[in-house]
């Protein structure tokens, strides 16, 4: 370990961007930032605003519109302020910070997603159980437990990634603190690491994409009994908007986390998708595509 140098900071790499494009990257970069933040800020007000928007479905849809805010708060202004100040240097604590908050985030996300196809399996597949099942105390369990335990699986994550050794490189080629372009960096301590990555791929990645995937599926086929054809058009247009949702989210993930070593241009490019993109569409999905949210919005306006 003669090679080995200090971890105090690290110098993050965020795209082969000439001076002349920095104004431009800025000016995009911040623009998607304040969409995303006021587009889910302003789901938000809405459903506390609106008494028929106080669903088990809506409770969940602020929680990811909250988790959304997040994602984009923990990465964008630190892109935004490298942009201006041309200080790419991030310390070691900074960096781990940023990544227990990234991957807080989006443990809570895949979680929330999956609730939200349940909400809807239990809605459409068995309504005369729903206000016993998503009744008010047990939504607000749910969620505390949600927020818990992506806390709880950030640390996991974050914790042994913390005690990587870097021999050579500090050169983080990403916008942000991510822990598979710090893996790519490290020389050391990533056996331990490796296994939890797995374990976190099939616990947080295939298994809820898997049971959303199945709930829809037992959807569609109570939806094709449905005789009426208003009642199946209304059905699936109140569940479209979720399985976009989800095939936006998963699409973007596995794109990023899926991509060879080497492709560090498409890899950044599937994080902004991932991490700004599709933060800023999701409010957007489910207000142009929901009639419940532009009645709401009308009453408001």
């Amino acid at each position: 370990m003669e090679n080995q140098t200090s971890t105090n900071e690290f110098y993050i790499l965020p795209f082969s961007i000439k001076s002349s494009f920095i104004s431009f990257y800025l000016a995009l970069f911040f623009l998607i930032y304040l969409c995303g933040v006021f587009t889910n800020a302003f789901i938000i007000m809405l459903i506390f605003s609106s008494r028929n928007l106080h669903t088990p479905m809506y409770f969940f849809i602020c929680n990811l519109s909250i988790v959304d805010i997040c994602y984009t708060t923990i990465t964008v202004p630190k892109l935004l302020y490298m942009l201006i100040s041309r200080n790419n240097t991030v310390s070691y604590r900074e960096c781990f910070i940023q990544m227990y908050f990234y991957f807080f985030d989006g443990s809570a996300e895949d979680i929330l997603v999956l609730a939200m196809a349940c909400d809807r399996y239990v809605a459409i597949c068995h309504p005369l159980h729903y206000q016993l099942i998503l009744n008010k105390k047990n939504c607000i369990i749910l969620v505390a437990g949600i927020w818990m335990l992506g806390s709880f699986n950030s640390f996991v994550i974050t914790f042994p990634a913390s005690k990587m050794i870097f021999c050579q490189s500090r050169i983080i080629h990403q916008f942000f603190c991510d822990g598979k372009a710090l893996m790519n960096i490290a020389c050391a301590g990533l056996n331990y690491l490796y296994i939890i990555i797995y374990i976190e791929i099939f616990m947080f990645g295939f298994l809820p994409f898997f049971c959303s995937l199945m709930s829809y599926v037992k959807i569609i086929k109570v939806v094709l009994k449905i005789n009426s054809k208003e009642g199946r058009k209304k059905t699936f247009a109140t569940c479209s908007s979720h399985l976009i949702v989800i095939i936006m989210y998963y699409t973007t993930a596995v794109s990023v986390y899926m991509m060879p070593k080497y492709s560090v241009v498409l890899e950044q490019i599937g994080s902004v998708l991932y991490t700004m993109v599709t933060p800023m569409i999701n409010p957007l999905i489910y207000s142009l595509r929901n009639n419940d949210v532009k009645m709401a919005l009308k009453k408001l306006l």
